[in-house]
């Protein structure tokens, strides 16, 4: 299955989401328009990760929605997800690329770094992230990106770009109009009372974009 990388990108949170409510947090965020779920958990309870990932693998395929997994290829080889995020200090791209195949989506953090996302193309990533674009609550050291990098990044890139890092509706909008394809989202999804109701905030800012199912 082809997927459309443009819209919310929702990633979960072992500390904003009960394990018994995973599965159904998760699909209220995919009722109010997120496309892509990444599953980010850093426990190390491998049995539980497994058994989530099964989890939400059944429900994006489902809903038709993609599941990535975050640092973990070997996690999302084992369930079948769609693909996996990695971040500097994870498994090299061209590894995780020979284990998960060619259509693998493989989105790699390139932090506030224009060379490292291209980089990440050439050496054959889906999407390349960007960020913290804002004061983040999941990562309040995180380097900070600018919206001019992100302008810049947009006319030398031709693959999806992923924004991430304190993003709220009303904020997310610039980051849109600056040419981010995704806005990925946790505090302002998950930390909310109404899931589905937030994620259609940020749904609204990609427009008529949202009304098809996102396969393409």
């Amino acid at each position: 299955m082809s997927f459309s990388l443009r819209g919310l990108y929702a990633l979960t949170d072992s500390h904003l989401i009960p394990s018994e409510r995973l599965v159904d947090t998760v699909e209220a965020a995919i009722i109010g328009g997120a496309k892509i779920i990444q599953y980010r958990d850093k426990t190390d309870d491998d049995r539980l990760r497994l058994k989530q990932a099964h989890a939400l693998q059944q429900l994006c395929q489902q809903y038709k929605v993609a599941l990535l997994i975050n640092d973990d290829v070997e996690l999302a080889h084992q369930v079948g997800a769609d693909g996996v995020h990695l971040g500097k200090d994870d498994m090299s791209l061209s590894k995780a690329r020979t284990m998960l195949g060619n259509d693998a989506i493989i989105g790699v953090s390139c932090y506030n770094q224009l060379p490292l996302a291209q980089q990440a193309v050439q050496a054959g990533a889906t999407y390349v992230a960007f960020g913290s674009f804002f004061s983040s609550q999941i990562k309040p050291n995180a380097v900070r990106a600018t919206l001019d990098l992100l302008r810049q990044a947009r006319q030398s890139l031709k693959c999806p770009m992923v924004a991430i890092g304190g993003i709220t509706p009303a904020n997310g909008i610039e980051l849109v109009k600056a040419g981010a394809d995704c806005l990925a989202v946790i505090q302002g999804l998950f930390g909310q009372t109404n899931v589905t109701a937030a994620a259609q905030r940020y749904a609204q800012l990609f427009g008529s974009s949202f009304a098809d199912t996102g396969v393409v």
